[in-house]
């Protein structure tokens, strides 16, 4: 059977295609999806003319499954192994991994020149993944080992909307226990930084979503309040905008109290803009961080993400909401925006 993938071709033109997929090169795996989380980037990507991606663009980040055939020079995974994609790994080379910050590394390896349309034409895989197709080509250091009693509709999220959120927690903001925590946007990122902020020992979790479904499932992941009259100016020592919007960022700094954070995570339209006043920001001592992804590091945080989760100390089962074949991804993408699922997850 061929292999198929979701084109973004030009600007808003999107379809399933069939696809070729080539076999990896030197450190490099072929994975054959088990499951791919739909995930808002890819509508930015969509939305924002490809993002920075060069068209053809195959869409899809958040992806598990099944390494089929390894190129020369793997030494970290064999045929048959269950991983989770990663596409912000680091490279080993650039300033930042070389002064030992990793997480902050600005050239994650990729493997260029794999995926193809029918016609020949190089596909551009979003963030060097390309996981809304049945097969994918990534550098072994992006395919990460998950255990065999994680299901793929589960541990897909991993590679992106867990990570992200609680690792915005964890690693980017460093949240202490017993901090104060105000969340704005409780979509899966929103509800990971949740569930991170209550992994971190928070006192208090706010949650705030202009969707009353949405703050009930906030509820459900360890928000302690969700009554957005309860949550006034300078009551959080760390404030996480999962939204990344003028107002919600503006809001983010009236939420912030003395010494507190604001973490920026959602990824905001081009030419979006905020007002701030700099006396109240040196006033409080405020503190500004930007999450690029939860600042995460594949090898390192995906095998503790999941085994927190087989602890039964992360809900992954409670973020999917439903699973639909690759086909589908119209119908989920739609499903994301109106706000009536956590995730849709596609089983190509």
């Amino acid at each position: 059977m061929a292999d198929q993938g979701v084109v973004l071709s030009s600007r808003g033109s999107v379809a399933l295609e069939e696809i070729r997929v080539d076999p990896p090169g030197p450190a490099e795996v072929l994975v054959r999806i088990g499951a791919t989380g739909v995930c808002h980037s890819d509508l930015h990507v969509i939305e924002e003319d490809g993002w920075g991606h060069s068209y053809p663009v195959l869409l899809g980040h958040e992806g598990a499954g099944t390494v089929e055939a390894v190129g020369p020079g793997v030494d970290m995974l064999d045929p048959g192994d269950r991983v989770v994609i990663g596409w912000k790994t680091a490279c080993g080379e650039c300033a930042p991994c070389l002064r030992g910050s990793p997480r902050h590394c600005k050239r994650p390896p990729a493997a260029p020149g794999r995926l193809h349309r029918k016609d020949g034409t190089d596909l551009t895989p979003v963030l060097r993944t390309g996981t809304f197709a049945t097969h994918t080509v990534v550098p072994q250091a992006a395919a990460v080992k998950m255990p065999a009693a994680l299901p793929f509709e589960q541990a897909c999220l991993i590679g992106c909307a867990v990570a992200t959120g609680v690792m915005s927690v964890l690693a980017t903001a460093n949240v202490w226990k017993g901090a104060r925590v105000a969340v704005i946007g409780c979509g899966a990122v929103g509800l990971s930084v949740i569930q991170g902020a209550r992994l971190a020992g928070a006192s208090e979790i706010r949650a705030l979503d202009v969707d009353e479904r949405k703050l009930e499932q906030a509820t459900r992941f360890g928000a302690t309040h969700t009554d957005p009259t309860q949550t006034g100016p300078g009551q959080a020592d760390f404030v996480f905008d999962v939204v990344g919007r003028g107002e919600t960022f503006e809001q983010a700094l009236s939420l912030v109290g003395s010494g507190g954070t604001v973490v920026l995570i959602g990824l905001s339209p081009a030419e979006e803009r905020a007002t701030l006043s700099l006396p109240s920001l040196f006033a409080k001592r405020t503190r500004i961080l930007v999450s690029h992804g939860g600042d995460h590091l594949p090898l390192e945080d995906f095998p503790r993400l999941a085994q927190l989760a087989l602890d039964g100390k992360l809900d992954l089962a409670g973020m999917v909401t439903r699973t639909a074949p690759l086909d589908e991804w119209s119908e989920a993408l739609d499903a994301m925006k109106d706000g009536s699922v956590i995730r849709t997850v596609l089983t190509p």
